[in-house]
């Protein structure tokens, strides 16, 4: 890997937007779901994932692998910067195209189990696959995309995501099977009331 290619340098307009609008429930949950993944604003949404398609351009993939619903957004502009196609992988029941691989991953912030499933018809060998996603925290959904992307036959080469909860460790659980970590945000705790930071080196 390049040694000049920082993979987690905290992007500093995300950063403050952290800091200044965010919520956090219960020293546990962190809400910036006006921005991000339930309101989701253009303009700033494009910023954010033309940023981590430049740190994930050094991978060269040729398609970029997310999962429904809330990845779809930063994936698409991660796939359009980098002019490579989006497969993601559908949740929710669903009917998917034979042959299909499947993965079934407990959701702690949720509650219950979800099914992941992509069509082989999509995902093949020999693809060079970054995954993209909102947030990273226990790391199972990556880790689930990881391994159907392999077991289809294709080579995973990286994954980002905007946001990382690090208190969480799912970085540790993907970097365990040799894949590489880019986040824009470093979440390092969540303690009375308001969410603890990496900051910018430019502070």
């Amino acid at each position: 890997m390049s040694p000049h290619l920082d993979l987690t340098a905290p992007y500093a307009p995300l950063v403050r937007r952290i800091e200044a609008e965010s919520t956090v429930e219960n020293n546990q949950i962190l809400r910036i779901d006006h921005f991000l993944n339930h309101r989701i604003e253009p303009a700033f949404i494009f910023e954010l994932g033309y940023e981590l398609a430049r740190r994930l351009s050094f991978f060269q993939p040729n398609v970029i692998l997310t999962a429904e619903a809330s990845g779809i957004a930063p994936g698409l502009v991660v796939a359009q910067a980098l002019n490579v196609p989006l497969v993601y992988a559908k949740k929710y029941s669903p009917q998917v195209e034979a042959p299909s691989i499947s993965r079934i991953i407990p959701s702690p912030t949720k509650g219950g189990e979800t099914r992941l499933v992509i069509s082989t018809r999509y995902i093949k060998p020999g693809q060079r696959i970054v995954i993209v996603d909102d947030f990273l925290a226990n790391g199972r959904t990556a880790v689930a995309l990881i391994e159907m992307a392999r077991e289809a036959g294709a080579e995973v080469l990286g994954a980002g995501f905007v946001v990382e909860k690090r208190f969480k460790h799912g970085r540790e659980h993907i970097e365990a099977l040799q894949v590489p970590v880019s986040t824009l945000a470093q979440v390092e705790g969540l303690e009375d009331g308001r969410a603890i930071l990496t900051q910018p080196k430019d502070r």
